[in-house]
């Protein structure tokens, strides 16, 4: 039989439903254990309370620096309540078992996570005590309930009414691993950050090392390949615009790779401003497009790119999917369609098509924010800023004898904003809204312009192109002469940049340098 619940300490950052849980653990005649400003609230609430300075016989000190650090509350914390020797210390020193330990760290990732935030304010706000009494705890979960989360409350007190008072040896040894997680957590922000400042006020963008913490999502069936095991992780910051944070509201199970196109999808479609639509395939773009107003539209001119590569494609929308745009989803077989939301009428349409994984975007930051990418390599890990930047094609460096007409504008930024999207090296024709063909992932950028040429559906006369880095040899602009291509957006910069530049004054063609690359591995 486990162990009753005697005695709790609380001391709590997060005081969301603290007063709550408090009075009901008092219904178990429970003594209650505090310090601070926990304390104070809970005798507020008319709710019994010891401080813990009365409990030990030592005052906090030192700003509050010193108040838990005590042999009463750790030995009675750490006891192992089946070792006779353990049992026999804490009576020969007046120590008291305690049962549960419910505590919330200070928020130090928050704090440190500010650009203003200084040495001595991260510093200050690192917590000692509370991590103590967690792994002390946690160490000792047989006998002690750890609580680290509010959401946890509920639970506990039903297991305590059900039981008479104690909680379930799995629910200890769960709350047990939350609270090394938190704790693990905790610590690495603390590293991260002080791993990137030097004492003489100097501040580095990378760590020294690298602490990271993901929460499971998911195990996957399998991974790319059904010989690979897989799981699905996602970062704490539930507040940011992601796949990663998205709901699913129908459909089967997601796969690996269903996750990788969505995620792609998703951040090509919101880098767009009006109502977009973009088609993945294998985390390439295989239909594009943009309408004035209406999504149906943009969906249909993205399904003109390539409507055979588009069978079993990934689907994201930038606006919430209408009943209109939903009728003409369910015409074709997809996996996937990522949307920020979806009205009820298209709910009830794309019902009907039950294997289809709808993933709705939950309202937060824009899916552009700044982050970091890792790329894992056998024995380490590449880490990178996120590649979120916007160039204005406008603003560009016209390089050519002739300069891009206000059309050719429109289509070479449609091109620029979706050809870091596709795997280098990347090549997209584009009209003013609408995605006309894609080279990518070729070893040779004239293949890619070829390629691009040879899958386009559509005219690709008077089309605009894309390319992610800089023509090495002047192949690719008279390939795309041949294709039709009247304006060129790249990132100049070879050594046969005037050859490039030539060759497009002989064709007639347009062409800017933006200055910035956008490989895609």
């Amino acid at each position: 039989m486990e162990n009753k619940i005697q005695r709790v300490l609380i001391s709590v950052t997060d005081k969301k439903g603290i007063v709550d849980f408090a009075e009901k653990l008092s219904r178990f005649n429970v003594e209650i254990l505090s310090t601070g400003g926990t304390a104070e609230q809970l005798k507020k609430a008319g709710i019994a309370v010891t401080d813990v300075s009365d409990y030990t016989g030592f005052p906090e000190m030192m700003d509050g620096r010193l108040k838990t650090l005590h042999p009463k509350i750790h030995g009675g914390i750490l006891a192992v309540r089946t070792n006779p020797d353990h049992m026999s210390a804490l009576e020969k020193h007046g120590i008291k078992t305690i049962d549960m330990v419910v505590i919330n760290l200070y928020r130090v990732e928050d704090r440190v996570a500010r650009e203003d935030c200084t040495l001595e304010e991260a510093v200050e706000n690192i917590d000692i005590g509370g991590p103590a009494m967690l792994r002390a705890a946690a160490k000792n979960w047989p006998f002690v309930s750890v609580v680290t989360d509010p959401s946890d409350y509920d639970r506990i007190i039903g297991e305590m009414e059900k039981s008479g008072g104690a909680v379930s040896r799995t629910t200890k040894f769960t709350l047990a691993v939350k609270a090394f997680e938190l704790t693990a957590r905790y610590d690495g922000a603390i590293a991260n950050y002080l791993g990137k400042i030097s004492l003489d006020g100097s501040k580095a963008y990378f760590p020294n090392t690298l602490s990271l913490q993901f929460e499971k999502v998911q195990d996957l069936r399998y991974g790319e390949n059904p010989h690979q095991r897989a799981a699905f992780y996602r970062e704490g910051n539930s507040a940011v615009a992601c796949v990663a944070n998205a709901r699913q509201i129908q459909g089967k199970e997601l796969s690996y790779n269903n996750i990788m196109d969505s995620d792609a999808a998703w951040l090509a479609v919101s880098d767009f401003d009006c109502p977009a639509a973009v088609i993945m395939k294998h985390a390439n773009p295989c239909g594009a497009a943009t309408a004035d107003k209406n999504l149906k539209d943009a969906y249909l001119k993205a399904l003109e790119t390539d409507p055979v590569s588009a069978f079993g494609g990934i689907v994201g929308f930038n606006r919430p999917v209408d009943a209109d745009t939903a009728e003409e989803l369910a015409k074709i077989f997809l996996e996937v369609i990522v949307a920020p939301g979806y009205e009820k009428e298209a709910r009830d349409i794309l019902a009907t098509k039950k294997n289809v994984r709808l993933l709705e975007i939950p309202a937060g930051a824009a899916a552009g924010s700044p982050g970091l990418d890792y790329r894992r390599v056998v024995g380490g890990l590449l880490v990178q800023d996120r590649d979120t930047a916007v160039d204005d094609v406008r603003a560009a460096k016209v390089v050519t004898k002739r300069k891009p007409s206000e059309e050719e504008y429109q289509g070479l930024d449609f091109a620029w904003k979706l050809v870091k999207h596709v795997k280098s090296n990347a090549i997209v024709f584009a009209s003013k809204d609408q995605l006309v063909g894609v080279g990518a992932g070729q070893m040779s950028r004239v293949d890619s312009v070829e390629i691009a040429r040879m899958k386009a559906k559509l005219p690709t006369e008077g089309a605009v192109l894309a390319s992610d880095a800089f023509f090495p040899f002047r192949d690719g602009i008279d390939t795309a002469a041949r294709a039709g291509i009247t304006a060129i957006v790249q990132p100049g910069g070879s050594i046969r940049d005037e050859e490039a530049i030539a060759a497009a004054d002989e064709h007639g063609i347009a062409m800017v340098f933006t200055g910035r690359r956008h490989f895609r591995h």
